[in-house]
């Protein structure tokens, strides 16, 4: 009976071995993957459209890979203004940014998070978007992965050609056709401050139909802009 038993513990044990070499080596295979390929779609992609074909509304997805080099190169700026100021500083976990965060938030009514774009772009590729501790530990664990494996410039065209930017909307070349009627090349300096405006809630803030609220975030993020310069391209100095 108790040979029987330890045999059962090690079965388990070993079970759970395999599962988590298997994990480990998938996850760095794909964060290795996606360092050269386009990612063609998102969890949350797929868990939007479930959720409009359970409400009954027609399934919308519009989503195109663009290379960052054939983005405006306000675009990356504005983003960096908008989500994460500190971008080419962190590792990925921004300490001081998520310190700030919580005393901010014991101030205002309306909480706002500490993530980096880093961040974002991990949960945004590889999980889902409910926050709970298991998946911010998954989060965590992607965060390092691709700081590890990818450059800034690379997690940055990863960010935005998978967030989420409008109802359906993922992407910069989806929403600058969609509610501009143009190629991502050819949005100015302010078309990208107000589509970085939208991004902590593009469903509720809309770039096509900005509110008062939208367009005065929009001028904050365009001064922000002003103390960032540009954006370097892979293998440049960050001051240039």
């Amino acid at each position: 009976m108790a040979s029987a038993k330890k045999s059962f513990v090690r079965r388990i044990v070993s079970f759970i071995k395999r599962v988590l070499a298997f994990f480990f080596c998938s996850s760095i295979l794909a964060v290795v993957l996606y360092r050269f390929v386009p990612v063609p779609v998102t969890p949350l992609m797929i868990i939007r459209c479930v959720q409009q074909a359970k409400s009954g509304k027609t399934i919308t997805l519009h989503h195109s890979w663009t290379p960052l080099e054939q983005m405006s190169p306000h675009m990356p700026v504005a983003a960096m203004a908008s989500e994460d100021q500190r971008f080419f500083i962190h590792k990925g976990i921004d300490g001081e940014a998520i310190e700030q965060a919580m005393k901010d938030n014991k101030k205002r009514k309306a909480r706002r998070g500490g993530s980096t774009i880093s961040q974002q772009t991990a949960k945004n590729v590889f999980l889902w978007p409910n926050s709970t501790w298991v998946r911010k530990g998954f989060e965590t664990y992607f965060t390092i992965l691709i700081e590890l494996f990818w450059s800034k410039q690379r997690i940055m065209e990863v960010y935005l050609n998978s967030i989420e930017m409008g109802d359906g909307i993922y992407g910069l070349k989806a929403v600058a056709k969609e509610h501009f009627g143009k190629e991502p090349s050819q949005l100015t300096r302010s078309e990208c401050a107000l589509i970085a405006a939208t991004l902590p809630n593009p469903l509720k803030r809309n770039s096509k139909h900005p509110t008062p609220y939208l367009l005065k975030r929009q001028k904050q993020i365009e001064r922000q802009m002003r103390n960032i310069g540009s954006f370097p391209k892979e293998g440049e100095s960050i001051d240039n």
